[in-house]
Formats: C-alpha cells, structure tokens, sequence
C-alpha cells in the first residue's frame, strides 16, 4: 500500500549442531543479504533501528565491574590488619571513650592479654625450633642483643626532656622488651631469612624475657625516674598473665589430634582475632586518658613518634655493625653470622621491640610510672613504625637481590 512501510521479518531454522541461531553460518550470511537489501531499499532504517548486540551482556556484568574497586581495598586491609585495627582501637578510644572506659571497668583489657598469649602457645609449631640448631651462635648472639644488649638503650632515652614525662618513660619501658610475637618471624620469611632461627630467637626470647624484663625495669628505669619495683611482684604477674596463658595455648595444642594441623589451616583467622585481642589494649587506655591526651601539644606526640624512628634506626644500627664485626672475627664470609639468611633474620628480630609484652607490663605496674594511656601511646605509634620501616627494608632487599640476579643473567 501506498504510505504504509512495510517490514518482512525472516527467521531461518537453525541448524541442528547448534542451539543458537548466531552460531550458524547459513543464518548469517542470510542476515547480511536480507540487511543489506532491507538498507538499500530504505537507508533511514539503519539509523532508525540501531543495532544493541552488546546491551543484554553489558547489563550482566555491569553491577560486578562496579564492586571491582573494592577488591584491592579489601586486599591492603588483610595484608595490613595489625596496624589498621591498632589504629582503629586508638581513633575510636578518642571519639568515644565511654565503651572503652566501661571495659576497663570490667578489666576486658587482661582478659585480652590472656588470649593473646593463648593463641600464641596455640601456634607455636615445636618442629620448626629444630632447624634452628645448626645456627646456634647467631641466635645466641640474637637472644643477648634482644635481653641484654638493647635495654642499655633505655638510659640513653630518659635523657630526652619532654613533657609529659609518660612518653618518654615509655618508650624506655619499650626498649626493654622482647621481640615481636609474628611481624620479625614474617619479615624474615618475606626477606628469604632463616625463618627457623627468627622464629627459635622469638619463642626463647619471649619466654626469658618474662623473666628478664623486671629485673631490666628495676636497673635501667625504676631508679632513673626514682620510682621502686617489686621485681618478685612483677615477675609473678607476668608468669600468670603470660607463661601460663602460653603453656596452656601449646598444651592445648598437642592434646587433641588434628588440632594442630586445624591451627595451622587457619593461621590468619588466628593472627587477626590476636591482632583483635591486641586493639583492645590502645583503645582502653586511651579512653582512659583521652582527657590527659588532648590537652598534649601535637608538636610533642610528633616528637615522641620521631623519638620512636630514631630509636628503632639505633637498634637497627647497633646490630648491622654487630653483626658486620663478628662475622669478620669468627672468620669472614665462611662464619655462621656472615650467611645472608643468618644475618637477616638476626638485624630483623633483634631490632624488633614487642607490643603486648609492654601493655602487660604497664598494667601491672599499676600507675608506678604515670598515666598508662601515656605510656601506651607512643610505644604503639613505634611498634607500628618499626614494622612499616622494616618491609620497606625488606622490599630494599628483594629489589637490590633482583637486579643482582638480573646481571648475573645477562
């Protein structure tokens, strides 16, 4: 009819190997000849009548490209949890420091130290301590750097002038600590370390130092800041909120077949609800002394922070010469020390200082030495500036070992 447009619409069978009409070639070179006539006949239907191949698969994937974004987030957030959720515990104590005052009021932050120290004895792998036995030496020498040598550091610490005086206490209480429970051992594994020695020098070290660290207390800090320790007092505190907590954790561990194997399978579930347990220490103490911290200049919590930098760069000196110096007497490159992997699982525990061991301190010290909240916070801000400037260390390493290997190659 004259007027009227008219429209023949062609469906050609499919053909029987496939299902979809698409996948046929007669299908589609019948397409493109009736397409072609049908444009020929009346150009204004191609623009009329656009093509929309593409929409039904765009409208599927559309929604999961937009959650894509979150992936890498989510990524940083798991590889970063201990210091996101220390972070996290000192922001909200700050914001709202009510719940954090009412879990100190119930005591929740000993409770917290207690399972720490459980789930540490829970995944404490007795086999592993084994492979660490040729290297002997060095982890003596790691064990006397960490218990011995370091806490003279301490003397050099209060020295510093500062207000208030918590800061710089505290940091002197820290420099007396342990290794760290997990960031030395992992550090050390990233890096290509005797993973084995690292983690021998953590668990012996831990375990003396709960013995070691009142009696470094009393000589190095107690009289310097004119303060008196019960050395017995502290000493039984620690063994009841650390060692045992431990030992129960490792008993628990070898009791029940599986379980350890069960430990192991789920590893990080097991360091994040510690990293957890850990959080809840900064967050009570700083609700606690939220009042305390606001009224400190910012300049000066800056100060402290630069003051736990510089400390963690001294120990980290003091044991690169350490180590540089026994391996030239004990005969050169062929001794113990000189082996890379020997050397850098020492430089990274030994420099190290310990967290929980210093909050459990703190809390037994009942107040002997100023505001707990004081004394906690910049001792956080260190720990978590040691372990940011030991990966990058650590990343130094890998990228100079890198090249090195990629001239040897060429």
């Amino acid at each position: 009819m004259a007027g009227t447009l008219q429209t023949l619409i062609v469906t050609p069978r499919p053909a029987k190997k496939s299902s979809f009409p698409h996948r046929n070639p007669h299908f589609s070179a019948n397409s493109s000849v009736l397409l072609s006539r049908s444009v020929a006949h009346n150009p204004s239907r191609l623009i009329s009548r656009p093509i929309r191949a593409c929409q039904p698969s765009e409208q599927v994937s559309g929604p999961s490209k937009g959650f894509n974004w979150t992936k890498p987030l989510l990524k940083i957030a798991a590889d970063n949890f201990l210091p996101l959720a220390l972070v996290g515990g000192v922001i909200l104590g700050l914001a709202n420091p009510s719940l954090g005052c009412l879990a100190d009021k119930y005591h929740l932050s000993k409770f917290s130290t207690v399972g720490i120290f459980i789930i540490s004895g829970l995944t404490l792998r007795s086999e592993e301590i084994g492979a660490a036995v040729d290297a002997w030496p060095v982890g003596i020498f790691g064990l006397c750097s960490i218990l011995l040598f370091t806490p003279y550091f301490s003397k050099l610490i209060l020295q510093v002038q500062l207000q208030p005086q918590e800061f710089v206490t505290g940091l002197a209480i820290f420099s007396c600590m342990p290794t760290t429970l997990s960031s030395g051992v992992a550090l050390t594994q990233l890096a290509g370390g005797n993973s084995a020695l690292a983690l021998a020098m953590t668990i012996i070290s831990n375990l003396l130092g709960i013995l070691m660290v009142p009696f470094s207390i009393s000589k190095f800090i107690a009289a310097g800041v004119g303060v008196s320790v019960s050395t017995k007092q502290l000493l039984r505190s620690l063994v009841l909120t650390l060692l045992v907590p431990l030992i129960l954790g490792k008993v628990l561990r070898e009791s029940f077949r599986g379980f350890g194997e069960f430990v192991d399978q789920n590893r990080k579930h097991f360091s994040k609800i510690s990293a957890i347990f850990l959080s809840l220490v900064p967050w009570i103490q700083v609700s606690r002394s939220r009042s305390l911290l606001l009224m400190v200049d910012p300049q000066i919590f800056l100060v402290a922070i630069g003051m736990g930098m510089f400390l963690h760069l001294v120990l980290l000196s003091f044991n690169a010469l350490a180590v540089q110096s026994l391996s030239a007497v004990s005969g050169g490159r062929q001794s113990f020390i000189a082996k890379k992997e020997n050397a850098d699982a020492v430089l990274l525990v030994a420099s190290q200082k310990t967290l929980p061991v210093m909050v459990a301190v703190v809390e037994q010290l009942g107040g002997a030495f100023g505001e707990s909240g004081l004394l906690v916070l910049p001792c956080v801000s260190a720990h978590l500036l040691q372990i940011i400037m030991d990966s990058l260390l650590v990343n130094f390493w890998l990228r100079k070992d890198l090249s090195a290997n990629g001239t040897k190659v060429a």
